[in-house]
């Protein structure tokens, strides 16, 4: 069996790449992946597997044509609020599929916010059509079960991905703290003076070793070389675009402040205690989930004195998740292989 695997590919998001990783991690071994993506060359090079340019019309056709299942492959992909485009993409994909007679997953998605009365029923066609669907939180749960479409809960797939250690960090100074913060109309250059203050602050109080990670180079790196020379020679910025890597970088990090959603349950799962710095309902719906501290960003104090305080305190005396509820999240992830099983 072949299957088209269609998500926000191949464009440098750590988070997505991720989750590409994730999903071929589960497929069956039997199943011969094609993945569509903003980079089909470099795609194809780490992977291994058949790539085609995710905006080349005739291509895309003929990927559709050859396969026999069509996936799409986790993350926010239907929602209207950062592109309106967006949910045209990929539900035209979905209903082409569909069209087709190809089996076809929503897998692992994470639906909404839908703002716009267009969006939103094509959503709720799509995924009625839809073989099997899977979801990452309850909101998108909530839903589906008012649309009565029939669907399983389960969470983010990242969580199952598989770490690699980075050589590199072990030389690092220990206590660690990582940050990734990403461009965005939220993060205003007053916010952003705010949070550099207060990780410095962070930073005297911790004697921490402070670890950037960008997850984007395009939106998270120039952010990152703003702060680094105001955290004096206790810092390092690493670029790492292996997703396992990237996972594995959150292994012996005391505590990680993200706006990134899978920066947060990349840094849980290697059993870091997380503060969240929200620009997006789904990193609400994580912080909810799991009772993570943090701020929506238009909520952030004004006084960078405040913010420091409060991540001094939750340094010294947060907790992360214990490691049951590690292993049951993780176990709970593995719903979403199952599912792919079932079908293909």
């Amino acid at each position: 069996m072949r299957a088209l695997l269609s998500g926000y590919y191949g464009k440098g998001n750590g988070g997505d790449e991720a989750l590409l990783a994730t999903l071929l991690q589960m497929l069956p071994p039997d199943v011969t992946p094609v993945v569509l993506s903003g980079n089909p060359e470099e795609t194809s090079r780490r992977y291994g597997v058949e790539s085609y340019n995710r905006m080349a019309l005739f291509p895309v056709l003929k990927a559709l044509r050859s396969c026999d299942a069509f996936i799409w492959g986790g993350g926010s992909l239907m929602q209207d609020v950062t592109s309106r485009i967006s949910p045209f993409y990929y539900g035209g994909l979905m209903a082409l599929a569909q069209m087709l007679g190809l089996k076809t997953v929503a897998w692992g998605q994470g639906i909404g916010p839908l703002v716009h009365p267009q969006t939103r029923w094509l959503a709720r066609r799509n995924f009625a059509g839809c073989t099997k669907v899977s979801v990452r939180d309850r909101s998108s749960s909530a839903l589906l079960s008012d649309w009565g479409i029939p669907h399983i809960l389960a969470p983010d797939p990242v969580w199952a991905l598989e770490s690699k250690p980075v050589p590199e960090l072990a030389d690092l100074p220990t206590p660690r703290i990582a940050l990734t913060l990403r461009n965005h109309p939220h993060l205003t250059p007053k916010r952003l003076t705010n949070l550099t203050r207060a990780l410095i602050d962070l930073q005297t109080a911790t004697q921490a070793f402070i670890l950037l990670l960008p997850f984007q180079k395009s939106e998270d790196l120039e952010i990152a070389e703003q702060i680094q020379p105001q955290l004096k020679n206790s810092s390092q910025t690493i670029c790492l675009e292996d997703p396992q890597l990237l996972k594995g970088a959150f292994r012996g990090v005391d505590m990680a402040i993200g706006m990134r959603l899978h920066s947060l349950i990349m840094a849980a799962s290697e059993n870091c205690r997380c503060f969240a710095l929200s620009y997006d309902p789904k990193v609400n719906r994580l912080m909810e989930n799991l009772a993570i501290p943090g701020w929506d960003l238009k909520d952030l104090p004004d006084d960078a004195n405040l913010i420091s305080q409060t991540w001094i305190d939750y340094y010294q005396h947060g907790q992360a998740l214990s490691s049951e509820k590690i292993q049951s999240l993780l176990n709970n992830a593995f719903l979403h292989r199952e599912l792919l099983r079932e079908i293909l």
